[in-house]
């Protein structure tokens, strides 16, 4: 074990992930050493709870650390992130998991784990950190490492929703935009370090608003700082797709932006997005989402479904088949329905799980059949290309362009981070193969 050493594994969002940043940059600077699980003092385990399927793997890797290091006095583990406050009996719930655990912390704490981590070294145990004051997180500068491309602002925390079948608000809390000088200080200062593109993070990019300042005037700011990147706006509501569409088609026109929208719509039923208190209708979404791409011909389109909400029929099951037939989205999230603790969705009448996972197999299919001519049209297409990384093949480079389309490079002999001119020879299924021009 090395002293005053840490370990972070982090699981879920890009919320997560920003978070992680600011846990090691404060440690960091507190003269903390990152190191490994092995070799590690202190194990942060960052996690997330939004699925059954996310929060029972995050119980059994707790558990596995448990039986781990239960005997090391020297090993202090933290459990952060979402799931041990997803509802008012999961602390409790974590407790019982992993009994050993050194301390339970906050999603507004994690500037506050210097101090934490001396108390334990100081023989505290079982600590449970939580403030319900919430904290501008765009404060925290980060200082990435040497080659590291990709970079994450968050420019807030919480909804404004009310949806029946989520968890993760009771975690996050209600909303809280961060000031946008200091959001776009913190684009910046990451843009100085080298990154090459940045992801605005959120629980809800879209409702963004601070003293008057909107989500477009915010990206705006942004991509007028003098640095060549790629900007990747975050989720985007439904609700406020429909009401500002013309504030996404000025944010689309910005040359630095992606063009890349992920719209979460949930269900193509009505009835279904009503109970899960959606509140937009199909009619709408649908209008909207042709007005958008006929500005935008080259935009990619991200969609979640949820399989199986309690009451889905049939005819509402082929209401989100039909729309997902018109909508052909480049990427299609599909999750089977599962009760989450807190939520008004867990106390309605459920639909068997077999029906539940034919209904995903179904929707899945569809999906798959409409990858195999959805990329056609990027055939020929030549432009710049961002490359992030090594490919699948040797010599082979992955990157993206001006539409977040996955770009493989052949006989790529470049740097990673660099802007490259490409030309597109291959298509397949999602992928876009191409040369150096």
């Amino acid at each position: 074990m090395q002293e005053n050493s840490f370990y972070i594994e982090t699981y879920g969002c890009t919320s997560n992930k920003a978070d992680s940043y600011i846990i090691s940059n404060a440690l960091k600077n507190a003269n903390y050493i990152e190191t490994s699980l092995n070799t590690a003092q202190f194990i942060i385990i960052n996690t997330c709870a939004v699925k059954e399927q996310t929060e029972n793997k995050m119980k059994t890797r707790l558990k596995n650390l448990h039986r781990r290091y239960n005997e090391d006095p020297n090993k202090h583990i933290i459990i952060a992130g979402c799931l041990p406050h997803i509802a008012p009996n999961y602390i409790k719930v974590i407790k019982e998991i992993i009994p050993s655990f050194s301390a339970i912390i906050g999603l507004n704490n994690i500037i506050d784990l210097p101090e934490l981590l001396q108390e334990i070294k100081n023989r505290k145990k079982n600590l449970i950190i939580r403030s319900n004051k919430q904290i501008d997180k765009a404060i925290y500068k980060i200082d990435h490492t040497p080659g590291k491309i990709t970079g994450i602002t968050p420019i807030s925390e919480g909804c404004l929703g009310s949806c029946t079948y989520c968890c993760v608000k009771n975690a996050r809390g209600k909303l809280n935009c961060y000031d946008p000088d200091i959001i776009v200080e913190n684009a910046k200062c990451q843009l100085e370090q080298g990154i090459k593109q940045i992801y605005l993070t959120s629980q809800d990019c879209s409702i963004y608003q601070n003293n008057g300042v909107t989500l477009e005037k915010l990206v705006s700011n942004i991509v007028h700082l003098d640095y060549e990147f790629f900007l990747r706006i975050g989720m985007i509501n439904p609700s406020f797709f429909i009401t500002n569409t013309s504030q996404l088609i000025s944010i689309f026109k910005q040359k630095k932006v992606y063009q890349f929208l992920h719209i979460p719509i949930q269900s193509g039923s009505n009835e279904i997005l009503k109970r899960m208190k959606r509140k937009y209708l199909m009619s709408e979404i649908i209008d909207d989402i042709d007005t958008i791409r006929k500005e935008f011909k080259d935009l990619t389109i991200s969609t979640d479904i949820i399989c199986g909400f309690p009451g889905e029929t049939e005819y509402d099951f082929n209401r989100t088949i039909n729309f997902i037939k018109w909508l052909k989205p480049e990427i299609l999230n599909i999750s089977k329905f599962t009760a989450r603790p807190g939520t008004k969705a867990k106390n309605m009448e459920q639909l068997d799980n077999r029906l539940i996972k034919e209904r995903s197999k179904r929707l899945s299919k569809i999906y798959r059949n409409s990858l195999s001519d959805m990329n056609k049209k990027w055939e020929d297409w030549s432009g710049k290309v961002l490359v992030l990384h090594k490919g699948i093949e040797s010599a082979q480079a992955f990157g993206r362009n001006f539409a977040y389309k996955n770009v493989f490079i052949d006989n790529y002999e470049g740097k990673y981070g660099e802007f490259i001119d490409a030309k597109i020879y291959k298509i397949d299924g999602f992928n876009l193969f191409g040369k150096v021009i």
